[in-house]
């Protein structure tokens, strides 16, 4: 039997038994090491707070809807969620070309013990021997990460102001910098800027100092950062990225933002800067790179990245818990934002 996690309700979490699925020839089965906790999606599946649970999204027209007399889109118990995978193939179907037993595998199967996928899927995914399996639960979110970056299209000399020195926030800096930028990290928690300062950030901004919009404009000569990058999922902090830019800047916008828009101000400095507001979101990339980047070649160039030591993220990990404690571990990232980074689930070689 295998395990995956469940989420029974709002910041309840269940670790549910569940039969293996059988495997068809041209699959492989994978037995799962490490799971990342998401910091941002997923813990919206957590703590009920996605729009999903409130609203029913038409994916024809892309656009939300009321639920009204109808079910909305999602609802408890939430199984299978988990983006940030990494386990080694313990078996292989008859007819499974590209894959052998013992590789090393990234990619997205949820918080679960073992996962059967197509072998072409797993021969695209495998990292170098020697690599330590940790580097693998960063694939996606070194996507997201890498996709911020290539919409905001920094260029070399330019200063990068980034809001949110979370996991996402961490890669984006060091991402920049590779770029050719000068970076100032901004956050509310103290280790979060040390570990930024430790990994390449130029200037450090304490939220709780205030003023970073002046702070920024210090370290610019008065002009303003050429770039402000958020990744908070905070309005009031989007509405101090804005604060940040020079005049006719850009201000990408990657944080997941719940509920509504207090501390947001668009008739200020959004107004009278002239500012360019981007949203950035992994479900797709700028249009002008769409025929040569997709989600594919985001992950791959991360990892590609992450094993040639040039993406430093070993760094990020804060916490490695069984995933017999997922609850635990939940409730650790969701409370805990001054301690907890990058909080992993470990599984014991999988269900077998």
């Amino acid at each position: 039997m295998g395990r995956f996690v469940r989420f029974a309700a709002p910041r309840t979490v269940t670790v549910v038994e569940e039969r293996e699925e059988a495997l068809a020839p041209s699959q492989v089965r994978i037995a799962t090491l490490f799971s990342g906790i998401s910091a941002g999606t997923e813990m919206s599946y957590y703590r009920g707070t996605n729009p999903y649970f409130a609203k029913r999204w038409d994916a024809d027209r892309r656009l939300f809807r009321p639920a009204g007399g109808e079910p909305a889109s999602l609802s408890y118990p939430v199984d299978g969620k988990g983006s940030e995978e990494v386990g080694v193939v313990v078996e292989l179907g008859a007819e499974a070309d590209g894959a052998a037993v013992g590789d090393l595998v990234w990619g997205k199967w949820g918080h679960r013990s073992s996962a059967v996928k197509p072998a072409e899927y797993v021969s695209r995914r495998v990292l170098p021997p020697g690599t330590n399996p940790m580097l693998g639960v960063f694939s996606q979110v070194g996507a997201i990460a890498l996709n911020v970056v290539l919409d905001a299209d920094i260029h070399v000399g330019e200063t990068v102001v980034v809001f949110g020195m979370g996991v996402v926030g961490q890669i984006v800096a060091q991402l920049a910098r590779l770029n050719g930028a000068e970076v100032i990290a901004v956050d509310p928690h103290d280790n979060r800027l040390k570990i930024a300062e430790s990994l390449g950030a130029a200037h450090l901004a304490h939220v709780h100092d205030g003023a970073v919009g002046e702070r920024v404009r210090e370290l610019t000569g008065g002009r303003g950062a050429d770039v402000a990058l958020e990744v908070t999922g905070s309005y009031a902090g989007l509405h101090e990225a804005v604060r940040s830019v020079a005049y006719s800047a850009r201000v990408v916008a990657a944080g997941f933002f719940q509920g509504g828009a207090a501390g947001l101000a668009l008739g200020e400095e959004f107004h009278h800067n002239r500012i360019d507001l981007k949203c950035s979101q992994i479900s797709g990339v700028s249009p002008q790179l769409s025929y040569r980047w997709d989600d594919d070649r985001l992950q791959r160039t991360v990892m590609g990245l992450a094993t040639s030591g040039r993406l430093q993220l070993e760094p990020l990990v804060t916490n490695v818990l069984p995933a017999e404690r997922a609850a635990e571990a939940f409730d650790l990232l969701d409370r805990s934002r001054d301690r907890a980074l990058q909080v992993v689930l470990q599984f014991e070689g999988g269900a077998r």
